[in-house]
C-alpha cells in the first residue's frame, strides 16, 4: 500500500520517516518529495508498505500526529490523475496553445 504523508516539517528526513511507520511493520521505500531546484522538502512524502493490515495501522495512528512540531497528515495515496497540469492546451498565461 501506497501511503501519502503531508504537512512535513522541512527539517525531517527520509529515514526518519521511515522509522516512524517501521513502528507498524514492513516497510518497502520511503520517499521525500524535494524540490527539483533547490533540493529542499516540498513537505510531503510517500511510504510503501507490503502489508495492507500493517499500513492501514499506521495511517490510523500516526494521521495527525505532531512531529517536528507539525502535524502530519497520513492517508492511503491516490494514483495521479491522467488529467496533469498544462495538459489541457492552456499555457501559464491563461491562453491557448496553437498548435
Amino acid at each position: 500500500m501506497k501511503i501519502y504523508i503531508g504537512n512535513i516539517s522541512r527539517e525531517l528526513t527520509e529515514d526518519e520517516i521511515k522509522q516512524e511507520f517501521l513502528a507498524f511493520g514492513a516497510v518497502d521505500s520511503a520517499k521525500l518529495i524535494k524540490d527539483k531546484f533547490t533540493g529542499e522538502s516540498r513537505g510531503f512524502a510517500f511510504v510503501e508498505m507490503p502489508v495492507r493490515s500493517e499500513a492501514e495501522a499506521a495511517v490510523k495512528a500516526l494521521n495527525e500526529k505532531e512531529l517536528n512540531g507539525r502535524k502530519i497528515v497520513v492517508n492511503e495515496a491516490r494514483p495521479m490523475s491522467s488529467n496533469k497540469r498544462n495538459q489541457s492546451g492552456s499555457n501559464r498565461r491563461g491562453g491557448y496553445r496553437s498548435w
